[in-house]
This record gives C-alpha cells, sequence and structure tokens, in this order.
C-alpha cells in the first residue's frame, strides 16, 4: 500500500531500479567508453524531453548495451559517435519515441493559432490543458 502511495507522487520504482542498474553499468565501462556514455546520457536529459519513464528506461538500457558491447569488441568511440556527436545522440533519442514534456506546448500553441486564425477567444492555459 504504501509503496503504491510513493509510486503515485514520484513515479515508479521499479524504472528507478533500471535507471540505477544502467548508469551502474555504465560507471563500470573502461575509458573512454565510461566517459563517452555519460557524455551522452547528460545529453539525453536535457535533448530528449522523454517524461515517458518505460521509454526513457528503455532508450538508456539500449544505449547502456551499445557501450558495453563497444568496450568488449574495441571498436573506438569515434566509429560510434561519428565526426558529430550532438548529431549521433540525437538521431539515437529520435528512435525512441515517447511522450516528451514539449507536446503539451505544441498542442497549446496550435490551438491558439488555430483560435486566432478564426477569430474565437484565444484559449487560455486552463483551457488547453490537457
Amino acid at each position: 500500500m504504501v509503496a503504491k502511495w510513493i509510486e503515485a507522487l514520484t513515479g515508479s520504482l521499479e524504472q528507478k531500479k533500471q535507471y540505477k542498474q544502467a548508469v551502474a553499468r555504465v560507471d563500470a565501462l573502461p575509458e573512454p567508453y565510461r566517459s563517452s556514455a555519460k557524455a551522452v546520457n547528460r545529453y539525453f536529459m536535457y535533448y530528449g524531453g522523454i517524461t515517458d519513464g518505460d521509454t526513457l528506461v528503455t532508450m538508456i538500457s539500449d544505449h547502456t548495451d551499445l557501450w558495453e558491447r563497444a568496450a568488449i569488441d574495441g571498436t573506438p568511440v569515434r566509429d560510434i559517435v561519428g565526426d558529430d556527436p550532438v548529431e549521433f545522440a540525437e538521431t539515437f533519442a529520435a528512435s525512441y519515441s515517447g511522450t516528451q514534456w514539449i507536446d503539451k506546448e505544441r498542442a497549446r500553441l496550435t490551438k491558439a493559432i488555430d483560435a486566432a486564425i478564426s477569430g474565437t477567444a484565444v484559449p487560455d492555459d486552463k483551457e488547453t490543458d490537457e
């Protein structure tokens, strides 16, 4: 009962456990894989904007798998991220669809423009919240 109450406030405890396990796996990587994986994970948190816990955990776990495999195979970091690490990270993150924080604002903007064009009152925040 208490676990359900806590999860209602903080989100899935299982997802947090899986995320922490993935982070621990990254921490166990040899250099330069550890630093590279940490840098990309940090970028994911800023760029990705994913609000769905399952999608985020899946993405981070898959990303960790990639770096573990690269470390085992001795694949050079540049062979993984290419010449543009930003493009690599954004392309990787784009492969994981899910609810993003910006989705609500996109819907709000679309409704406001539609209302403005149609000459109806521009909806306020309460009317456009979903």
